[in-house]
């Protein structure tokens, strides 16, 4: 009887390394059965390599027989250079409806909807009519074909994937009809993080401008009983609050300690990864500054004016390249920090920083020079409620964006072989 039960157990355990093995997705709509089919995509791509054109050579505005130049300086986030090329060869030429893929430095990049002539850094992919378009867009996006991608293009300072290694790589495709219900899946995810990203861009804004009114005092707030606040004062920032530089030496780092913070982590907004110094060293840093909760960090090296509220109960040391405003009572720490991102003071900071020097930095004492806006505290805690309100709007809306791309992370890793 043992041995019958042994034997039901080896072949149940044969059959789920079958199933295992077997080219079929963790995840599948239920009217679809079946393996699917593997292919290198040599056998159902043919791409071809765009052109280079000298700088010299390209228009920086439309101009008769011209063509949108698609460049790695398209895919630059927040980019606005744009160029154009006279008569281009028909097979440098794309649609909306082609798909592109960058073959050489940010190699693996995909990029489809747009109209023009590309560069030689690109690759047109044209697919057999077997393939969905937005199911191989899917596939060429996915975690594990992007880190094939890398691996094949070499560990070189600029990656490179040549037209052999791009035919190597293996596709993993079901019948047309479910590659077609995968990819309106998909497309619909990503319809939403694209709502979501548009409600936050609303948001900010329409932050935004009402930052603009309240410093301006186009937009004022009225005391508990409807009448005006008194008039705002206009004073130096040193006057306000007393201000400090990080250590100026570049400490020696540990395992585990003192968390210490630097430009890269007020830019972020984000303090839970840092290295760490000696206890021994925070201590000495620490009778010069103290960091504590109400203070204000803000960059000043690299990076000038963006500053962060430190809002929990903290430990840590920072570096040079940041400010720290200490908080008091004359003034409120959360109207202070958003007054730092108001057009007006950051005009202020911009007019004594030393823009030749590299990076460009702002000395401490030009910090203290700056002009703040101060109404009363009272209307100070209006305006820093107000705005925080919208903050935290702001990121809500951030965190769903964050949860949706991790579930559409997902989808890819069990949607596709």
């Amino acid at each position: 009887m043992a041995t019958k039960d042994n034997n039901n157990s080896v072949i149940a355990s044969e059959e789920r390394a079958k199933q295992s093995a077997a080219l079929v997705p963790k995840l599948r709509f239920k009217e679809f059965d079946g393996e699917w089919e593997k292919k290198k995509l040599g056998e159902i791509t043919k791409i071809n390599q765009g052109l280079q054109i000298a700088i010299k050579d390209r228009f920086l505005e439309e101009v008769e027989n011209s063509f949108f130049y698609i460049t790695n300086e398209f895919l630059r986030a927040g980019s606005t250079k744009k160029y154009f090329i006279k008569n281009p060869t028909e097979s440098v030429l794309c649609t909306e409806e082609d798909i592109l893929m960058t073959r050489t430095g940010n190699t693996g990049q995909v990029v489809t909807g747009v109209r023009g002539a590309f560069h030689n850094n690109f690759f047109k992919i044209k697919f057999t009519s077997s393939i969905n378009k937005w199911f191989f867009f899917y596939f060429l996006t996915d975690y594990k074909t992007q880190n094939e991608i890398l691996k094949l293009a070499g560990t070189s300072t600029i990656p490179d994937l040549n037209h052999s290694d791009f035919y190597r790589l293996k596709i993993n495709l079901p019948s047309l009809k479910e590659q077609q219900k995968t990819a309106t899946f998909l497309t619909a995810v990503d319809k939403k993080i694209s709502q979501l990203t548009s409600k936050k861009q609303q948001l900010t804004k329409y932050k935004k401008g009402v930052m603009q009114q309240l410093f301006s005092q186009e937009l004022r707030f009225k005391d508990e009983n409807g009448n005006d606040f008194p008039d705002w004062e206009e004073k130096r920032l040193g006057e306000v609050a007393k201000y400090y530089d990080g250590t100026h030496q570049t400490p020696k780092y540990v395992e585990e300690g003192i968390p210490f913070y630097s430009v890269e982590h007020v830019t972020a907004n984000q303090f839970s990864k840092t290295k760490f110094i000696t206890n021994e060293v925070f201590e000495k840093e620490n009778k010069r500054v103290k960091l504590e909760r109400g203070d204000i960090l803000m960059t000043r090296i690299g990076d000038i004016g963006t500053s962060r509220l430190i809002d929990w109960d903290v430990n840590a040391s920072f570096y040079v390249s940041l400010a720290l405003l200490k908080q008091n009572e004359t003034f409120n720490s959360t109207y202070l920090n958003q007054f730092i991102s108001s057009r007006f003071f950051q005009n202020e900071l911009w007019k004594r920083t030393i823009h030749v020097a590299f990076p460009k930095k702002i000395n401490l004492g030009e910090i203290g020079n700056c002009k703040v806006k101060l109404p009363n505290l009272k209307e100070q805690q209006k305006i820093a409620s107000y705005l925080s309100a919208l903050d935290d709007e702001i990121e809500a809306v951030q965190v769903q964006i964050e949860q949706t791309q991790v579930f559409k992370k997902g989808l890819l890793q069990q949607l596709f072989v």
